[in-house]
């Protein structure tokens, strides 16, 4: 099943960022090669965030972390135990 590209167009300046990181690897080959933030297309330098291929930004806008259960708390008018 084919599934169209997420980002079909390039972003601007893309031609000259691949081009330079091409020079570069061919200069150094011991260099990590260079990796990209999927959506705003910015170098990643975390293990993690390169693994994933989204910033740490990015990707808290994409998988926004869960509301804390204590905010959800509320106080509840209850009958009081019995025997107590």
């Amino acid at each position: 099943m084919d599934t169209p590209d997420a980002f079909p167009e390039p972003l601007p300046g893309a031609d000259e960022a691949v081009r330079e990181e091409r020079a570069a690897d061919d200069a150094t080959p011991e260099r990590r090669r260079l990796v990209r933030c999927r959506l705003c297309g910015r170098p990643l330098t975390g293990t993690d965030s390169r693994r994933a291929g989204l910033g740490p930004s990015c990707d808290a806008k994409l998988h926004p972390a869960p509301p804390d259960i204590r905010t959800r708390r509320h106080e509840v008018d209850q009958d009081p135990l019995p025997g107590t």
